[in-house]
């Protein structure tokens, strides 16, 4: 049973986290990574299997990917799932870069769960494995993991929302809804039980009331992350619990497409708008943010994500042990995946202009 307890930064500035465990990320010390020592040629093929073109952040990435590898020497094989971001897609593309003797393979997983047989071929191929931002579940094959803190991104989230309804309404109850990510991405349920460690005290005092009643991640889940999906359940919410008066104070939204999607559904309905937190600083809701609608959104600059991942990358072609800064908290059913966790910040309004002071394209947004 799943509990509620309680991803930038330039790389060499991290610091290390203290991490609070919970069910997903918990687990005893240890699992074996690849040997390390051996390294392999300068010039290696790197894959790179990412889901679909969902967010700007998958975007960016892959353009990351390809100019920071050629930089660095590597030949590079980029790939996106279909549109559809099927697992299928995935497992294909994994299993061809294997065959083209990747040295090294780079995971964005589509499906967590369904990619053990691929990332087992990679294994016995001799390459290396690393789950980038989503940890690949149920398998001994996966070497690293590099990611933001995913589980301090939903505190953050969490607690921005219980400040943005604060600075609306001193005084309480608030009533909220509650949304989740795609139940096929794993960092959907670590962002989710993050937001509840904060949300659930406040909700068992009854300060906080869940006003549809819908408080089970299964309730809230909005599959493919997809914003034609979060916008048709605000629909049905605002028809079946807000119709007759009773005011809607926040809204808990996993990352900024779904913030605006619920957004439009409770303009749509001509209803004041809530406190909406997001994820992920897509341009459009740094705007929403400045203009004084979505409330807040996390900063976790995929820049220094894919940095710190082509770092592990030279480091494991040098035969060096790549550095890490957590090998207890991640556990993937199977093993603790040593990790390098970046740390999220949290941007509302108030702390946007420093927050991309150094982001050439959300910087001038916040002037």
């Amino acid at each position: 049973m799943r509990k509620y307890l309680a991803r930038g930064v330039a790389a060499g500035a991290i610091a290390l986290l203290a991490l609070t465990a919970c069910s997903e990320r918990s687990g005893s010390s240890g699992g074996d990574s690849a040997d390390s020592g051996k390294g392999f040629p300068a010039d290696a093929l790197i894959g790179v299997a990412l889901p679909a073109k969902t967010s700007e952040n998958w975007v960016l990435a892959g353009d990351l990917f390809v100019n920071g590898l050629k930089e660095a020497g590597f030949q590079s094989d980029v790939q996106y799932a279909g549109a559809s971001s099927t697992v299928s897609d995935q497992q294909n593309q994994i299993q061809a870069m294997v065959t083209k003797g990747a040295k090294v393979i780079v995971i964005g997983a589509t499906d967590a769960s369904q990619l053990s047989t691929q990332v087992k071929a990679a294994k016995d191929a001799g390459a290396y494995v690393i789950a980038y931002d989503r940890l690949i579940k149920n398998t001994p094959d996966v070497d690293y993991y590099v990611a933001y803190d995913n589980f301090k991104v939903g505190q953050l989230q969490g607690q921005a929302l219980l400040d943005g309804m604060k600075a609306k309404k001193p005084n309480g109850p608030y009533t909220i809804e509650l949304f989740s990510g795609s139940p096929d991405d794993n960092n959907s349920a670590v962002f989710f039980d993050g937001a509840m460690s904060v949300l659930k005290p406040e909700i068992d005092k009854g300060t906080v009331v869940v006003g549809s009643g819908q408080t089970d991640i299964k309730q809230t889940a909005i599959e493919g992350w997809k914003a034609e999906n979060a916008q048709r359940r605000m629909d049905s919410l605002l028809t079946s619990t807000y119709s007759t008066g009773k005011t809607l104070d926040g809204v808990l939204s996993p990352n900024d497409t779904l913030a605006r999607a619920i957004i439009t559904s409770v303009k749509g309905a001509g209803k004041p708008l809530p406190v909406v937190t997001g994820q992920d600083s897509e341009v459009e809701s740094v705007k929403s943010i400045m203009a004084g609608e979505q409330y807040s959104t996390i900063n976790k600059d995929t820049r220094n994500l894919v940095k710190q991942t082509i770092q592990m990358i030279k480091d494991l072609q040098q035969g060096k042990e790549p550095e890490v800064n957590d090998t207890t908290s991640y556990n993937n059913g199977v093993k603790v995946v040593p990790a390098y966790l970046l740390p999220p910040q949290i941007v509302t309004k108030a702390n946007a202009a420093e927050a991309y002071a150094n982001d050439p394209i959300l910087a001038p947004l916040t002037k």
